[in-house]
């Protein structure tokens, strides 16, 4: 059966790696099963919400390769809340609490105190209509909480098994502030109705909401969802990644030069049964991973990884095929790129005048003799691809200098560095006089 999925961000700040674990999870399932990805927007909280963050959202996923098929804001369906608000309130399942946030406090350190989970007493079922009209001519605007019904709620979660939420030792949930605007609770119930949500997919974080949820939707007179939980990825501390993780943020690794596939591949595969290496495409990937390979433990975001990633990515990109030269500075340096940006650097060795390269990498004197003696068995052109062997046979032959003796000096004077590409390739686009100025910059 299609699965209608939603993936639901709050545009507050910048999606992230870990977001974008949730989102590609739901858009595995939307293209597995021929499906539908809902992009909600949950912004009914007014002051934070940023039309600009919603933008990057959308430019985010759309450099991922997520296409969502509806998109939809919270804040444009209001009246729609309003409206389920109220059938709540005549079935006597959302009551209006009088209660600050320091009585609040309070009433949950004496709990804490006496080894008690701070659950709410409900004791604003218990207010009269007289005490309710003082505590308003007090200036007091009432929040609304839901009345939980008794008992436990049940779900086969998708990623973590068998799931049960005891309802009992949870607080009834505010769904209304006292302002009127809407936590994002009941919101989201009234959307995965209205959208006809299949299957809610997000972190693990959620799973008590799940059970609370589950009792909303039935108070609705709908039935709920399959869920699926996922583990959570964490910074290398433990600590679950956040908005404030800017070096993390979408729009941030997509500036520093990450293929998508390498951070689409790094965070649907950590944490799974599967080891972590660069997927051939989404499809691929969505055919690869499924909720259930998910672990139980939490998902460590290592950066050196994602790197690597990115490194495996490049270098299996082809060369382009528009320029012969571009063609075998792509071929020649491939290989020793992270990013496929990191090309232009070799460019600029490769354009590079004799005097900049040798500074960049001064020689000893030992590795000045070896460099003179082979600037004096250089070969004429035209070199080929044998040439480089013979040459470097030839001055090992000349100074019995073998190894790193022998190529170190050698690569320092072509490139300005003591890694990087075959040298011999690299010789052939330098060319005769570009190579002959750097061993003679390089010798003296």
């Amino acid at each position: 059966m299609p699965d209608v999925v939603r993936f639901a961000p709050s545009p507050t700040g910048e999606l992230h790696i870990g977001n974008v674990r949730t989102a590609l999870y739901n858009w595995f399932l939307a293209i597995s099963s021929g499906g539908s990805f809902v992009l909600r927007y949950d912004d009914t909280d007014v002051e934070r919400s940023k039309d600009s963050f919603a933008k990057q959202i959308s430019i985010d996923l759309d450099w991922l390769g997520i296409e969502p098929g509806r998109v939809e804001r919270q804040s444009e369906r209001l009246a729609r809340y309003d409206a389920a608000a109220e059938d709540l309130r005549r079935a006597g399942l959302l009551y209006p609490c009088y209660e600050t946030p320091e009585e609040l406090d309070r009433k949950r350190s004496r709990l804490r105190a006496r080894g008690l989970p701070p659950v709410y007493d409900r004791a604003a079922l218990s207010l009269s209509d007289a005490e309710r009209h003082a505590l308003e001519a007090e200036g007091r605007r009432p929040h609304w909480r839901f009345k939980l019904p008794a008992g436990a709620r049940s779900w086969d979660d998708l990623c973590r098994g068998p799931q049960t939420v005891n309802l009992g030792a949870v607080s009834d949930p505010i769904l209304v502030r006292e302002d009127g605007s809407y936590l994002y609770t009941l919101p989201s119930v009234v959307d995965d109705i209205d959208f006809t949500v299949t299957t809610v997919v997000r972190g693990e974080d959620h799973v008590t909401n799940s059970g609370v949820q589950i009792a909303i939707f039935e108070a609705l007179g709908a039935s709920a969802p399959q869920f699926a939980h996922h583990n959570l990825l964490v910074r290398g501390d433990g600590e679950p990644l956040s908005k404030r993780d800017n070096p993390l943020s979408i729009r941030r690794l997509a500036q520093d030069g990450y293929e998508p596939l390498a951070v689409a591949s790094l965070a649907v595969l950590v944490g799974t049964s599967h080891p972590v290496a660069p997927g051939e495409s989404l499809d691929q990937l969505a055919k690869t991973v499924a909720l259930k390979d998910v672990s139980r433990g939490p998902a460590t975001f290592d950066p050196a990884e994602l790197k690597r990633l990115n490194a495996a990515i490049v270098h299996a990109l082809p060369a382009p095929a528009t320029d012969p030269r571009e063609a075998l500075l792509w071929t020649t340096v491939r290989d020793n790129l992270t990013f496929r940006g990191d090309v232009n650097l070799w460019r600029e060795r490769l354009e590079a005048d004799a005097d900049a390269i040798s500074t960049a990498s001064p020689l000893s004197g030992d590795e000045k003799v070896i460099v003179s003696e082979a600037l004096a068995l250089l070969p004429p052109e035209p070199w080929d691809e044998a040439t480089f062997g013979a040459w470097t046979k030839a001055v090992r032959q000349q100074t019995g200098a073998k190894g790193k003796a022998l190529f170190m000096p050698l690569r320092k004077a072509l490139t300005g560095a003591d890694s990087g590409p075959e040298l011999g390739p690299w010789m052939r686009l330098l060319g005769h006089e570009a190579t002959v100025a750097r061993l003679e910059a390089a010798a003296t």
